[in-house]
């Protein structure tokens, strides 16, 4: 017969059965409700992290939009700037040529008025005289002198805002490129998003990069910048200006100079040719003069000839009554005549004698004072070629300014001045 074979082992009862299903449930709906928990947290927490990425993302976009809008708008008064300040060196630097220019035309006024000084060193004798031509040349040469120190002051302080200005060009120059750079930057930062093929995790990318400066110092700089560009671009006008009224004042200045100078000159060349004039009637005067003292003196020496024939007659008369005899030679009329005639032509003779060199010295006088004369004229005639050569010369200063090819350098210029007695400009 078979027998029940009976598993060894713990035996359950009901009750551990119907507990043990009733602890399986009771934890399966545990588990459930923590997982359905969990479930609504995680949608919450998706919902919310979603949320905040994008808001987040949002936020940065819309920071880097206004970024790229506030560089944007700097780089665009730089690039301004930048515009400006070009113009004005280009006009700096044109105001800045023509005051060289008037430098060197100048030099031209300076050459005419130092070789008109030179020819009238050629003067001799008595003109060689401090007269209102000398005295306006002089003055000419130091208001030419004058004009150049101003002029070349103005230039050496265009050089140097040129310098200010080029530095400051520079400078405006480096940040506009910055700004070019960070604005391609925050673009690409722009233009990036999840389906990008060129975004991944970086190192330590929350890390703040050495030379990061602040916004309130990174404004202040743009603004810095810009401010020195505005100063120097309204110093730059300021001294165009400044250039503009210099060289006006100059050329004024050196035109009346000029006139007074010319009109001095031609004041002096018509008293030259004044005296001149009256010198050469004087001169045909004492010619006249001394051929009529020269007849004068031919007439008396003939009238002395006649007067000594005269004398020789009378004598001889005299002489040849000596011999008459005895009671003969008496002292008659006649004797009593001849004895008067010989005494009145002895000083008839004397007489004449002494105004033939009354004649004579004035003869020599005529002659010592028509060589004067001529001397003198020839002194005038000389200074007066030199006064109107002078004229000539400074017929040169008529040409332009602009047709002035100068053959020496404005800045370091010599001169060769007349000597110290003739021409003092201390």
């Amino acid at each position: 017969m078979a027998s029940l074979s009976v598993k060894p082992g713990q035996r359950f009862t009901m009750p551990d059965w119907h507990n043990n299903s009733l602890l399986i449930s009771a934890d399966a709906e545990q588990q459930r409700y923590n997982s359905h928990h969990i479930r609504q947290e995680g949608r919450v927490l998706r919902n919310e992290t979603g949320n905040q990425a994008k808001w987040d993302e949002h936020n940065t976009r819309t920071r880097l939009n206004d970024r790229v809008t506030s560089v944007d708008r700097w780089r665009e008064i730089m690039a301004r700037c930048l515009t400006d300040i070009d113009l004005e060196i280009d006009a700096l630097s044109k105001v800045k040529l023509a005051a060289e220019n008037a430098i060197q035309a100048k030099n031209l006024c300076l050459d005419v008025a130092i070789e008109c000084l030179t020819f009238r060193e050629s003067r001799r004798d008595i003109d060689v005289v401090r007269d209102p031509v000398e005295e306006e040349l002089i003055r000419e040469v130091k208001v030419i002198e004058k004009t150049k120190k101003e002029l070349q002051q103005r230039v050496d302080e265009a050089f140097k805002q040129l310098c200010l200005l080029k530095e400051t060009r520079q400078q405006l120059s480096c940040d506009h490129r910055h700004k070019v750079e960070a604005l391609e930057l925050d673009r690409q930062c722009l233009s990036f998003n999840v389906t990008s093929g060129n975004i991944s995790f970086k190192v330590n990318p929350t890390r703040i990069p050495d030379g990061t400066i602040a916004l309130r110092e990174w404004e202040l700089n743009n603004q810095c910048i810009k401010d020195r560009a505005e100063a120097e671009m309204r110093a730059s006008v300021d001294l165009r200006g400044a250039i503009t009224l210099t060289i006006a004042q100059t050329n004024n200045e050196l035109d009346a100079q000029r006139i007074a100078t010319e009109f001095a000159l031609r004041k002096r060349i018509r008293d030259m040719e004044g005296a001149l004039s009256e010198l050469r009637w004087q001169e045909k005067n004492t010619l006249e003069e001394i051929a009529d003292m020269e007849e004068e003196i031919r007439q008396l020496e003939e009238n002395i000839r006649k007067r000594t024939l005269d004398l020789k007659v009378a004598h001889t008369r005299l002489e040849t009554r000596t011999y008459r005899p005895h009671l003969e030679l008496c002292r008659d009329q006649a004797q009593y005549g001849l004895t008067d005639e010989v005494q009145q032509l002895e000083g008839t003779i004397r007489a004449l004698q002494q105004k033939r060199t009354e004649s004579q010295d004035a003869l020599d006088a005529l002659y010592r004072q028509l060589h004067r004369i001529q001397t003198d004229i020839g002194y005038k005639t000389n200074s007066l070629q030199l006064d109107n050569k002078c004229m000539d010369t400074r017929k040169k200063l008529v040409i332009p300014v602009e047709k002035f090819d100068p053959e020496v350098d404005a800045v370091s210029r010599t001169r060769n001045l007349p000597r110290n007695s003739q021409l003092e400009l201390a």
